[in-house]
């Protein structure tokens, strides 16, 4: 049961070095920092999440979209704002909320015939107003949840690819459970990418060439010269200010990034991958839900839990040989080659650096 913030540590490491003194980003980091200490641990055990919810992993028969809302509290769920077949409120956040948990629901049952995120029903539970002024938004295993941003740095964290990029995560962990380091942390965190922009694209009715493939667009708040947080399309682009920083992901593996942060660079590298399904869908024309979009989702569950870039890419070539569309193929290796990666089914990860153990005091006295 993993949990995934929209915003990664580095980031918010970053903007609070270059913005010191703004509270809301040192709690927000604060808060990120322990949250990462937490990730491994059974939901059920931390003391701050859902509390009187009925467990939405279990099967429902029907699944249904419920919005809490904090009330800028940093408590889950809050209080009932809007479930299944309530009318609208007078509370913006609230409505979208629910319009794009229930868009996610639609995407993934009329596109993939998954019924919900876990394949079983599981309901869309959503919290909304999460914290004072809190700059994130998260997938915690269980359910969502967004902030409303300080409004200097960040707007709302209430977007339809945002919640589609998080409640991916979950797909995700239900079919696969990729580790979430290196480069199948990299693989995990651009599935998720795909899966917001795909949901996007496909309520807007958007083809491939006529998409933005922007993640995270409108986040930013008026002034800050950034489109998005990412760029599919052309990785490292999404924003560059002395607020905030440059845009450090590549899209070419002569580029990639070796790191021990970032869970070595999930949110970074994802860059690779990401264009590597962008050039698939433009070389292919029409949507990005179609052939690209099921060849992506049948290769997640066949590549395993700890796949490279080399062996993920393997698989999709696996994938596409069974659908049999003419040229195909050749244009799927051709967009993972644009990206530097070869397909090879027993290459691992060999770019990750190890992560360091660390040694209890009882253990180093007993090697001494």
């Amino acid at each position: 049961m993993s949990i995934h913030t929209f915003l990664p540590i580095f980031v918010l490491r970053d903007l609070t070095k270059r913005n010191p003194g703004k509270i809301d980003l040192k709690e927000s980091l604060d808060w990120a920092l322990r949250l990462r200490r937490r990730r491994h641990r059974v939901i059920g055990k931390l003391p701050t999440f859902v509390r009187g919810v009925v467990n939405p992993r279990v099967d429902t028969g029907n699944a249904e979209v419920q919005i809490y809302d904090a009330q800028n509290q940093e408590v889950q769920p809050g209080v009932r704002a809007r479930f299944e077949g309530d009318a609208p409120t007078a509370d913006a956040t609230v409505n979208n909320s629910y319009d794009y948990n229930s868009i996610v629901r639609a995407f993934y049952k009329k596109v993939f015939g998954r019924h919900s995120i876990n394949n079983a029903g599981m309901d869309l539970v959503s919290t909304v107003h999460y914290g004072d002024g809190f700059n994130n938004a998260f997938w915690d295993g269980v359910q969502m949840v967004y902030g409303d941003g300080d409004g200097t740095l960040f707007t709302t964290f209430v977007s339809l690819d945002v919640t589609g990029h998080e409640m991916t995560h979950g797909v995700t962990e239900f079919d696969s459970g990729e580790e979430y380091q290196g480069m199948s942390g990299a693989l995990n965190e651009s599935n998720s990418d795909i899966g917001g922009e795909m949901i996007e694209q496909w309520h807007l009715g958007q083809t491939a060439d006529v998409a933005d493939w922007l993640v995270g667009k409108g986040i930013w708040a008026a002034g800050i010269k950034g489109v998005a947080l990412r760029s599919m399309k052309d990785p490292g682009t999404a924003y560059d200010d002395p607020q905030i920083g440059k845009d450090p992901q590549p899209g070419h593996m002569r580029n990639y990034v070796k790191t021990r942060q970032d869970q070595g660079g999930v949110h970074i590298n994802s860059g690779i991958p990401n264009r590597a399904f962008y050039l698939f869908c433009i070389a292919m024309g029409g949507n990005s839900w179609e052939l690209p979009g099921q060849i992506w989702y049948e290769a997640r569950k066949l590549a395993g839990n700890k796949p490279s870039f080399y062996q993920f890419a393997h698989w999709t070539l696996e994938v596409c040989k069974t659908k049999g569309v003419a040229g195909a193929e050749a244009k799927l290796l051709a967009a993972w080659d644009a990206v530097g990666v070869t397909p090879d089914k027993d290459k691992g990860d060999d770019l990750t650096p190890r992560r360091r153990v660390r040694k209890n005091r009882k253990n180093r006295r007993k090697s001494s």
